[in-house]
């Protein structure tokens, strides 16, 4: 389990079937750790230096937006929870439930209001003023119309993240907040 507070960003170096490897600063990792990748729960499977591999299956690059993903590109990293720590944003599981896209991205002061294609089969689960986990980062949701929603990022989120690099029409991985996708089952 995660926070959806990124730890870092970090440059991936290969992406193939099977694998990914990133080149980190995180230390205090070891194999067999979760770690979460733009919102992917992954295990790490080799550590070397400042690089780790990590195993990816076909299932999840099929249905997730690390298929998009490119060497050279960077990905949110978080570590898993330990249950003696503080929970900073909400809990994120690592399952993507669906890949979005940006619709519209704008900025109003120091704010960027970024709008995200879903689908209403996610919509559905959200609600607003509550969480959200956009590529592994925890987001509270302004505003949901039909089959999008608009998230509100403040300038350390877009400084730590890779939210900031996204453009229109970029697939990202989503994540609702299971308390709450849970209870609008009912």
């Amino acid at each position: 389990m995660f926070t959806g507070i990124t730890e870092e960003t970090s440059q991936i170096i290969t992406l193939k079937p099977g694998k990914i490897t990133l080149k980190t600063g995180l230390t205090g990792i070891s194999e067999g750790d979760s770690l979460m990748v733009d919102g992917v729960c992954l295990t790490v499977s080799e550590i070397s230096e400042d690089k780790l591999t990590m195993d990816v299956g076909g299932e999840t690059l099929s249905s997730t937006a690390l298929k998009n993903k490119r060497a050279g590109k960077k990905v949110n990293i978080e570590r898993s929870l330990s249950l003696s720590g503080r929970i900073h944003g909400h809990l994120v599981y690592g399952h993507v439930m669906n890949v979005g896209k940006i619709v519209s991205k704008r900025q109003s002061g120091n704010t960027v209001y970024i709008t995200i294609e879903s689908g209403r089969e996610f919509t559905d689960k959200i609600i607003e003023k509550g969480s959200v986990a956009v590529n592994g980062v925890s987001l509270t949701v302004n505003e949901i119309k039909g089959g999008r929603f608009s998230v509100a990022v403040i300038p350390q989120t877009l400084k730590r993240t890779n939210i900031g690099d996204l453009k229109s029409s970029d697939p990202v991985n989503l994540e609702a907040d299971m308390i709450i996708a849970a209870a609008r089952r009912k």
